[in-house]
């Protein structure tokens, strides 16, 4: 919604020998973006679907949103923390409405987690996403455009069990 603006800022952070160090940063600042989400279920998860309750988990993550989140969210790093509120995606004017592309480059897009792939594989993605008008549309988790790169390779996967540590359908 903002214009991407940058500031720069001297850190002093705690090395693990000892001591400090002098490190500068570059922070974004007066930050606002608007986020249109939607969730789906994880087809290689056949112990949750007596989970999928699209009402309880709509009303879940509204309740989330008017509250500010489940969890605090970090925009990068954890000294750069985000606030949640309700809003009408698409609602106000942004600074990049009717900007045209403009391409972001290089960056980190999400983790694939070992219970989402056949192989069991944690995996980083990454892409060089592109805004159009103000506008960023992420790709899909599976689409051809990520790069993808194993983190650690077959890994365990928890198990869910109702009545054990998963809550029957209508207990949240």
């Amino acid at each position: 919604m903002n214009r991407v603006q940058t500031e720069g800022k001297g850190i002093r952070p705690i090395k693990m020998s000892g001591g400090n160090d002098l490190s500068y940063y570059t922070y974004l600042k007066d930050v606002r973006y608007q986020v249109l989400a939607h969730f789906e279920w994880n087809d290689q998860r056949e112990d949750l679907v007596a989970d999928r309750d699209e009402n309880k988990h709509h009303n879940i993550a509204l309740r989330s949103v008017q509250k500010g989140g489940r969890r605090d969210i970090f925009l990068g790093t954890r000294e750069c923390q985000g606030y949640v509120e309700p809003c009408e995606f698409g609602s106000g004017e942004g600074f990049y409405d009717g900007y045209g592309e403009w391409n972001m480059g290089y960056m980190f897009h999400g983790f694939t987690y070992p219970d989402e792939n056949e192989d069991h594989d944690f995996i980083a993605r990454f892409w060089s996403p592109v805004m159009s008008d103000g506008i960023i549309e992420f790709e899909r988790p599976e689409s051809t455009k990520l790069d993808g790169r194993i983190i650690r390779k077959n890994q365990s996967v928890k198990e869910f069990a109702l009545g054990s540590n998963l809550q029957p359908v209508g207990e949240e």
